[in-house]
């Protein structure tokens, strides 16, 4: 059940410009490949920002033609600093730097913040084209059967355009939240139908316990808050209220990575 990660989706030919190219050779790198945009690198093949079609239109809007215009270069009309990730973080983590940067794509580089590849939407989006056929085998095999320890006919998994629901009786009511969960981490989930009992309350056991003995658990009643027992769908990308999904922990080097990113992007440009 890992996510797919960066470096498994990632374009690794990329079309770069450096920082001196010029102008028209830039247009024509963008006309000649087909793309919206692509990384400006210097020459140690460092991500310097990243250029888009909008950026070099805007670039014309501006001029006012009372005088003429000095030779502009890539490095003039870029977006900087660029945005970038490493191989090794996840597709849905990188999903949302990208929907919260507002980015088409995410230069990918490596230890050295040298570029090895560049992540588009297109290429993220690749991960939601599994079939809902591949996608409920692996809900019963490695959820059903894996996770929960359940025989495989004991839930019932139906997956349409990439929405499974689940139905049928769990042993235990904190079993729910957590197929959930599992399932909602496949790659080529775009959202959980939940449609699960349960026959063993063992949220409540504990608490339900220490009343019948007298006294009330350390610190007074405790209370877990729990996925609803009726049919729900957990958010995913393209999630309206504004709050990102569940994800899971980035390795630190990325997570340290992800850090410096914010940081230098909020920084004030000289």
């Amino acid at each position: 059940m890992t996510a797919h990660t960066v470096g498994e989706v990632m374009t690794r030919d990329v079309v770069q410009a450096h920082r001196t190219t010029p102008f028209k050779e830039v247009v024509r790198l963008l006309d000649h490949h087909r793309i919206s945009g692509l990384p400006v690198v210097d020459a140690d093949d460092k991500v310097l920002g990243v250029l888009s079609g909008s950026d070099l239109v805007r670039t014309q809007a501006h001029r006012d033609g009372t005088a003429p215009s000095p030779a502009v270069t890539a490095g003039d009309v870029m977006s900087s600093p660029a945005i970038t990730v490493h191989p090794e973080q996840t597709v849905p983590d990188a999903a949302r730097l990208m929907e919260r940067r507002h980015v088409e794509r995410l230069p990918v580089v490596d230890e050295e913040d040298r570029l090895i590849g560049i992540a588009t939407r297109r290429d993220l989006l690749r991960v939601f084209l599994r079939a809902d056929d591949e996608i409920g085998r692996q809900v019963t095999e490695e959820i059903i059967a894996g996770v929960l320890g359940l025989a495989p006919d004991a839930v019932r998994v139906l997956v349409r355009d990439g929405v499974v629901t689940l139905a049928g009786r769990v042993e235990l009511r904190s079993q729910l939240p957590e197929a959930v969960y599992a399932a909602w981490r496949l790659e080529g989930v775009v959202g959980v139908v939940n449609g699960l009992s349960f026959r063993v309350d063992d949220f409540a056991a504990p608490l339900a316990s220490a009343r019948a003995g007298g006294r009330e658990p350390a610190g007074g009643p405790r209370v877990r808050r729990l996925a609803p027992a009726g049919p729900t769908v957990p958010a995913g990308p393209g999630r309206t209220d504004g709050e990102e999904g569940p994800s899971a922990p980035l390795p630190r080097r990325a997570r340290q990575h992800s850090e410096d990113v914010e940081r230098r992007a909020t920084e004030p440009r000289p």
